[in-house]
């Protein structure tokens, strides 16, 4: 048994990026990152684990972009300890996840994220029925311990597998990823083909950092990319929407929506998005929305999910509306027929959570009510919870011409004005008065004595 397993292990077909596997040490003269950089967490648990003699590191994406001039939003840390020893270093922490098992240590408000290097699943077992990817190459199993240098290779990216220590203010490299950032190159660790197909989601992760980061994807790397797009249909949908929400809302949204399609990885994302961006309306609403989403992004504004995909998702609903009342439904009932036939479509394919449907279906269906300026509804359609988010929703209409910009005008001045100011604004009733069914009698008695009509417009 233990001969079998040797011959296993020494047999198995390296992957190419361990063969090139070098350790580099970039000393503090080269990198330039203080370890006054890094939150006092991370620097305490750093330190801690050190002491307790096992190795500990900042890594990933914080690393990145401090090489970067880049304010990194949190600080992760990998070590040679199991999840149980650095469980049993930290009083506040806590010990998560069922497919690979990291530590959440808690210092005051902040949380970081602590794990244990990973390997190599390929020796991980040596029953051979044990399946690690699909027939796809998608990897199924990925929860091993290992080394650092295993760790170092198995992250995707060489830009995301640099190691600081902020004791030693050094960084190991691996991957030749600190050239790779100097050169502003996005390169993929191992061959291409394979790791993505792996994890079909490591190429919107390529889109997604090079956008934000401003690099070129390497050439090798974006080699395949075109050919594999397609296997974004067998990665999980909960999976594609939370990588989906990043790259919308990394404040690069814009950049990235136009990367997806030169690369042809839009499609299945949001189903017909490629149909959406080439109707010239559409396109032009959905670049104005991401370039405002963008700007809101970078100016640490909050930015709403449900009103982003609504804004995407919105010229399917109108394609959908329009051909409904061409068939001869009612206009609400109509638009209500095609919400639910668009989301329905997405939920299939997107997973777009619940809990934003009633956001997008809201704001979807206040747009008819912006239109009808007379009477009272303009003043309930101001008292209504989601009026800021479907008026928003409203100005990009008309700001894309696809309403009347003078609408758009007369909600900015009626949302500010007082009461008497609004009452003057109010568009004559255009619509016919119903008529009153009455008596005989009633009837003569208007003859001697006509009596003026007021019908309520109220919703």
């Amino acid at each position: 048994m233990i001969r079998k397993f040797l011959s296993k292990v020494f047999s198995r077909k390296e992957p190419a990026s361990e063969s090139i596997a070098k350790l580099r040490i970039v000393s503090n003269k080269q990198h330039r990152i203080r370890a006054n950089q890094i939150t006092p967490c991370a620097l305490k648990i750093t330190g801690n684990l050190q002491q307790a003699g096992f190795s500990a590191y900042i890594v990933g994406g914080a690393v990145r972009d401090l090489l970067l001039g880049l304010t990194p939003k949190d600080f992760d840390v990998a070590t040679n300890a199991t999840p149980e020893e650095v469980r049993q270093l930290f009083r506040r922490s806590r010990i998560i996840g069922r497919r690979f098992r990291l530590v959440h240590v808690m210092c005051g408000t902040e949380t970081v994220e602590v794990s244990t290097f990973r390997g190599s699943t390929a020796n991980d077992d040596d029953d051979e029925s044990i399946q690690l990817t699909d027939q796809h190459g998608r990897l199924l199993r990925d929860n091993v311990f290992g080394s650092q240098e295993e760790d170092a290779v198995r992250r995707d990216f060489t830009v995301n597998a640099l190691f600081y220590d902020p004791i030693k203010e050094e960084i190991l490299d691996y991957l030749n990823g600190f050239e790779d950032i100097k050169t502003k190159k996005l390169r993929i660790i191992g061959n291409p083909d394979q790791r993505f197909r792996e994890d079909p989601v490591r190429m919107l992760r390529a889109v997604r950092l090079a956008s934000k980061l401003d690099m070129q994807i390497d050439a090798e790397t974006a080699k395949p990319i075109g050919d594999l797009a397609p296997l974004l249909q067998n990665v999980p949908p909960s999976r594609l929407f939370d990588e989906m929400l990043k790259l919308l809302l990394s404040g690069y949204a814009l950049a990235c929506v136009v990367e997806l399609r030169a690369r042809g990885l839009h499609h299945g994302l949001l189903p017909m998005l490629d149909v959406i961006l080439e109707q010239p309306l559409g396109e032009r609403f959905i670049t104005i929305a991401l370039k405002n989403t963008d700007e809101r992004v970078r100016q640490d504004k909050p930015v709403s999910p449900g009103f982003l995909f609504a804004t995407l998702l919105w010229h399917e609903v109108l394609s959908s509306w329009n051909a409904y009342q061409a068939a001869g439904e009612k206009p609400f009932p109509a638009l209500f027929k095609a919400m639910d036939r668009i989301l329905s479509l997405q939920h299939e394919k997107l997973a777009i959570p619940r809990r934003f449907d009633a956001v997008i279906q809201e704001i979807w269906s206040m747009q008819p009510r912006f239109e009808m300026r007379a009477g009272r509804r303009p003043f309930h359609l101001l008292t209504h919870p989601r009026f800021r988010a479907a008026y928003d929703f409203m100005l990009l209409r008309c700001e894309s011409g696809e309403l009347d910009p003078e609408l758009g005008e007369w909600w900015k001045k009626f949302s500010v004005v007082d009461n008497t100011e609004r009452e003057k604004m109010l568009l004559k009733q255009t619509a016919p008065k119903r008529k009153r069914r009455r008596s005989r009698k009633k009837a003569a008695t208007d003859t001697m004595s006509p009596v003026a009509s007021n019908l309520s417009d109220a919703d």
